[in-house]
């Protein structure tokens, strides 16, 4: 007993040992090969420790036939499931290196075949197909912001080389003494003042939609209350000459609505929605602020405008750097087209939100920001 014990172990451990070898010659091959060289491996050294025990023990001739006989069905059962095992693994590594390599190629992109051979690589697969759409996504917001960065930089371009060419004009003027001094002076005044504004607006949306723009230091506790009865009586007389009524609500029962913030900031977001409301309403409209406490404890502030309301295509482009939605990009009240997307910056940078919507008439904009106390 002994004697068999230890020829069955030493015939194992030969085989193992030979496979081994064979499985680090094969490195590099198909995993069909892989897989059926490791499934023959352990059948063989089955086989071939039965088969030298059964010539050493006094066994009939018939009975060591029938086990040899079973062996060998064993054995050729074992070769083809292994074959089949090994095929199928190799077509699904091939299916995903296909599917990798079809990457960036929106237009021939391969997917992983279905009902895979195992649950890892049926994990796998989703996993890479759930990668491949975040990238096409992430490729797809990079173009967008490529196309919109170079928007910006020809609507810039354009709004800084009008008022450049009109210095250039007075100082020719001026030089040739055929227009009055003071008028020009006047005049480039005015012009230098609305491109300090333009640099202004650059510097500030550069600073509030930066990745890692850090929380301002100098946060404090603002009423927006406060800064909405400033901004209103600021613009009151801009209103007024364009026959605009501009009237502020304030409801519910807190006279302050408080957060935390930035006073400065938070004014010039409000000024922007406001300005920009009373510059697009006809003559005869009017322009509402309103500012409210939302249901889930947010602060909220509202405007309301008559402009006739925002093409529904053109809703998702409000808050793009440069963006209009006049097709004329001139005149002294066009802008430089990043009002919006300056507020936008200031609301999320107070951890808030801005969104635009079309209502009767005109269309509403809506900032909310976290009440003072509440994360």
């Amino acid at each position: 007993m002994q004697q068999i014990a230890f020829i069955t172990t030493a015939v194992c451990l030969a085989a193992g040992l030979v496979g081994g070898v064979v499985l680090s010659r094969l490195r590099g091959r198909s995993t069909a090969v892989l897989v059926v060289v490791a499934s023959l491996v352990p059948l063989a050294a089955v086989t071939l420790a039965v088969f030298v025990n059964v010539q050493r023990m006094f066994i009939s001739t018939h009975d060591s036939t029938v086990v040899l006989v079973a062996l060998g069905c064993a054995g050729l059962i074992g070769v083809l499931l292994s074959l089949v095992l090994g095929r199928q693994v190799a077509v699904e590594a091939t299916a995903l290196t296909r599917s990798l390599r079809s990457w960036g190629d929106s237009t021939n992109a391969a997917s992983v075949r279905e009902n895979p051979v195992s649950a890892e690589l049926s994990a796998l697969g989703r996993e890479l197909d759930s990668t491949r759409r975040r990238l096409e996504a992430s490729e797809r917001r990079e173009r967008a912001l490529e196309s919109s960065r170079r928007e910006l930089v020809a609507f810039m371009s354009h709004d800084l080389r009008t008022p450049l060419a009109g210095l250039r004009a007075l100082a020719e003027g001026l030089e040739d003494g055929v227009i009055e001094p003071e008028p020009a002076l006047r005049q480039m005044r005015q012009t230098v003042g609305r491109l300090d504004g333009l640099v202004g607006d650059l510097f500030e949306l550069s600073r509030v939609s930066a990745p890692d723009a850090q929380p301002r230091e100098d946060a404090a506790l603002v009423s927006l209350v406060e800064v909405a009865h400033d901004v209103v009586a600021e613009l009151q007389q801009h209103a007024q000459q364009r026959h605009v009524g501009l009237h502020l609500q304030v409801a519910g029962d807190d006279d302050r609505l408080a957060v935390t913030g930035n006073g400065d900031e938070l004014t010039r977001l409000l000024g922007n929605l406001v300005g920009n409301a009373v510059r697009h309403t006809a003559e005869g409209g009017s322009v509402v602020v309103r500012a409210h406490r939302c249901e889930d404890g947010r602060t909220q502030v509202s405007v309301v405008d008559e402009c006739g309301g925002i093409a529904e295509p053109d809703l998702p482009r409000v808050f793009e750097a440069g963006w209009r939605a006049d097709a004329g990009r001139s005149g002294r009240d066009a802008g430089a087209g990043l009002g919006l997307a300056i507020a936008k910056g200031i609301a999320e940078s107070h951890a808030g939100s801005i969104s635009v919507a079309n209502v009767d008439g005109g269309c509403r904009f809506d900032v909310a920001l976290p009440a003072a106390g509440i994360s």
